[in-house]
């Protein structure tokens, strides 16, 4: 469809021809008739920025998004002028802007088009705010798959949708309720089999639509702010989520302990009701290494108080819980009670950090403690402020993490549920109003509750999670997909929203095991703790309203199967540790869809229950009521079945039979799976030593572990554990080496090795060249052969 850019188009304005470019060291300016800017900035080879304005210039540039310590480089850049149109090049891809219209077009270097402009940028004046809605279209050809935008609660493949970023307080949302909690304006598009990323920095309340409205058309737009989004080029998925992960950041590394399982209520008060229920843990022998607090332990719901009546000595109680094993964490909301007797308000009030509207007043809302004001959390200062405001809870009482709520920021009693638009902003100096900084507010409290933290558990490592986040907040906080419910429904949904959270760059999440709002059967709290001891952030959550949500409150087989499974977590610690290590240096997912692992196969699509836990280990939950087991899509490769060790080919769909106390679990042919002895809570077990389960496989497979003292910063000085092991196995051999870099000196000696699917009989075992006094009867690789951890290569001879 040609459209004369000189007409509107529904209202639109477009640019017009291009009359000229200057040209920097990595970025190229398009200028136009009508005074459009277009900025083409080469980031990587692989990563283009795009910026627009219909202004004649640009507003300063500054995204809270992108994580400054990134290098970035390309190998070339070159720029050619043609009759109608300019072509920029590098390394991996060419684009292509049209001079009559300034639409571009991207293109692999064969010429196979990656993404292509449909109506490319065009904008609206918006009089009633004194901007531009800025909106984008692009061509999507049929076929084309969708992935990525955070925690939206629909279908993984998102072809079809239109969806909506404005960080709502959404209590017990239901599937393909929009908007939600988190803003993370990052798609990914499956074109033949090919994959790009598209990230649309613009904190504005903004929309995507993937050929809902118009068929082969893709678009993205904001309610103001700038055009201004990054493409960043594949092929591979792989590829387009590190990219962007490394664009917008990685956590640190976080202490082991909050890889553990958690308990959590609303609300667990007074001290006795925490202790009895930290106690019933350890007397089950169900392995917890956190308890949270709720609003109900302060004072009148007033953030960094203590309640006198339920909690009279904090200190003592979170120091005993401790020695018990239980790391104690504690909400924290952005509401500041307004009542002039307490030091929070009162200090906030003299240094003027509250929100204002525009006329002047502090803006007023209410929350749980009641009429509250806001911290504005864009200001730096406020944000040193408020970091200062954790010395008590970290540093004297010994709070071990802090939780961030209702940061939305969520408001009661007003339709938006939020505040007015009009509400003022610092932005770091780039002073806006509420359009433009509501959907990084929760980020930024987050960020500011991170720093406090952080300088007050030193040299312990810090632990946040928060309910609201923009792209980038990963950097500081890990973070939880809001208020449930307990249904089926939701136990669907929070498998897809934990798959796409970890492609969209945020991996450390979790969903309120059991459902939120209302009450679970037996069976759904079960189900939901088997999916959920495979999700990165692993916590039970309930409003408690409907009755008790702790896994003895459904009968003996549930703490049974919760007991079974919680601990499998506990043994698959170094595992999960090791997919954190490769997350935060190379930015790979620890949760990866189907068509992550294997986007060739057309078949992975539309999946969307079944996911890969790490590189190795297949996951598929079950998903309904009274199933004796379930279909699943196994991907390419073979795979042994976890519980019968059976070995079954992929590639294919296939019905698994499974009892009540299993779900479908399966493990790639050759991986060496590391394990920890089952423990009550991380540390329990001074020197854990290493399992390895070994899964056989005719050829090679790689596979690792990272240890490291288990918090603090010595890692960060080499002082770590990343073992490679290779495996390569023959018809009547197999071969295991170990390859170690860092400096930390592991402190258990010895390493359990166990070989599962061997398809001969051990003849004799040879460690480093040295043959071993093999006895048949003594020796059996099926259950475990003990050996010196520091060993370079095992050989396992056949008859």
């Amino acid at each position: 469809m040609i459209i004369n850019t000189e007409l509107e188009y529904k209202g639109d304005l477009f640019p017009s021809t291009i009359t000229s470019y200057t040209k920097e060291v990595d970025s190229i300016d398009f200028f136009t008739d009508n005074n459009v800017i277009m900025r083409v900035t080469v980031l990587r080879d692989s990563m283009i920025r795009f910026r627009f304005t219909a202004k004649g210039y640009f507003s300063n540039d500054f995204s809270y998004a992108i994580d400054k310590s990134q290098s970035h480089g390309y190998n070339v850049l070159e720029l050619n002028e043609f009759e109608d149109h300019y072509k920029i090049q590098t390394s991996k891809v060419y684009v292509i802007v049209q001079k009559q219209s300034a639409r571009v077009g991207i293109y692999e270097l064969d010429g196979t088009p990656i993404v292509e402009d449909e109506l490319g940028f065009h904008w609206e004046e918006s009089y009633e705010f004194g901007g531009n809605i800025v909106k984008m279209s692009k061509m999507s050809p049929e076929g084309e798959s969708f992935y990525g935008l955070g925690d939206k609660a629909t279908h993984l493949n998102l072809k079809g949708k239109r969806l909506e970023n404005w960080a709502t307080d959404q209590y017990a949302f239901h599937k393909d309720q929009e908007p939600l909690y988190k803003v993370v304006p990052f798609y990914i598009g499956l074109r033949n089999t090919k994959a790009y990323g598209i990230f649309f920095d613009n904190t504005f309340r903004s929309f995507f639509d993937f050929s809902h409205e118009r068929k082969g058309v893709t678009s993205f737009w904001a309610d103001g702010g700038e055009m201004n989004y990054y493409f960043i080029y594949g092929p591979k998925m792989s590829d387009v989520v590190t990219t962007y992960t490394h664009l917008t950041g990685k956590p640190e590394l976080p202490p082991l302990w909050t890889l553990g399982y958690h308990q959590c209520k609303w609300s667990y008060y007074p001290e006795a009701k925490v202790k009895e229920i930290t106690s019933k843990f350890r007397e089950l022998q169900i392995p917890c290494d956190a308890i949270y607090l709720d609003i109900d332990y302060m004072e009148g719901f007033r953030c960094f108080t203590w309640s006198k009546e339920y909690f009279p000595e904090p200190k003592r109680m979170v120091q005993e819980l401790a020695k018990d094993g239980f790391k104690t964490v504690v909400i924290i909301d952005p509401g500041i009670k307004i009542d002039n007797d307490y030091w929070v308000y009162k200090e906030a009030l003299e240094k003027d950090y509250f929100c204002k509207r525009a006329d002047g007043p502090y803006m007023k809302g209410k929350v749980w403690p009641g009429e509250c004001n806001f911290p504005d959390y864009t200001n730096p200062e406020v944000r040193e402020w408020w970091a200062g405001l954790f010395k008590e809870l970290i540093a004297e009482i010994g709070v071990k993490g802090v939780w961030n709520d209702m940061n939305e920021p969520a408001v009661m009693e007003v339709p938006t549920k939020t505040f007015p638009l009009d509400v003022r902003h610092n932005y770091d100096g780039n002073n806006c109003s509420h359009r433009k900084a509501h959907n990084i507010y929760g980020t930024q409290m987050a960020r500011a509750t991170y720093e406090g933290v952080k300088r007050f558990a030193f040299p312990k490592r810090p632990f946040i999670i928060t309910r609201s986040a923009y792209s980038g907040a990963q950097r500081y906080t890990s973070s939880w997909t809001g208020d449930n419910v307990a249904t089926w429904e939701h136990l669907w949904i929070a498998n897809v929203q934990m798959q796409r959270m970890s492609i969209s760059g945020m991996g450390f999440t979790g969903s309120d095991i059991g459902g939120f709002a209302e009450q679970p059967s037996a069976e759904l709290f079960a189900r939901w703790i088997q999916l959920g001891v495979f999700h990165p952030f692993c916590r039970t959550h309930s409003s408690g309203h409907h009755g008790d949500q702790e896994p003895w409150s459904f009968g003996e087989e549930v703490i049974e199967i919760t007991r079974k499974f919680v601990e499998l977590r506990y043994q698959l610690l170094p595992y999960l540790y090791t997919m954190f290590w490769h997350y935060i240096n190379d930015g790979i997912p620890m949760l990866k869809p189907l068509v992550y692992f294997d986007q060739e196969d057309p078949q992975t699509h539309y999946r969307t229950d079944e996911f890969l836990f790490g590189n190795q280990i297949f996951v598929c939950p079950i998903l309904e009521p009274n199933a004796q087991g379930r279909r699943l899509y196994l991907p390419q490769g073979n795979w042994y079945n976890y519980w019968t060790q059976e070995l079954v080919r992929g590639k294919r769909e296939l019905w698994v039979s499974t009892d009540f106390d299993q779900i479908p679990i399966f493990i790639k042919e050759g991986a060496i799976i590391p394990k920890y002895p089952v423990q009550q809570y991380v540390g329990q077990i001074e020197s854990p030593e290493l399992r390895l389960e070994v899964y056989f496989k005719l050829g090679k497979e790689k596979s690792y572990v990272y240890e490291d003292a288990q918090d603090g910063y010595d890692y960060t000085k080499g002082r770590y554990s990343y073992k490679t092991f290779s495996l390569n196995g023959k018809e009547n051999e197999l071969f295991i080496t170990q390859h170690q870099e860092g400096s930390f000196e592991t402190p258990y000696q010895t390493i359990t090795i166990q070989v599962i699917g061997l398809p001969f009989e051990v003849k004799g075992i040879e460690i480093d060249n040295e043959k071993i006094l093999f006895d048949k009867e003594a020796i059996n690789v099926a259950e475990g052969i003990v050996i010196d951890k520091d060993f370079t290569e095992l050989h396992i001879i056949g008859v």
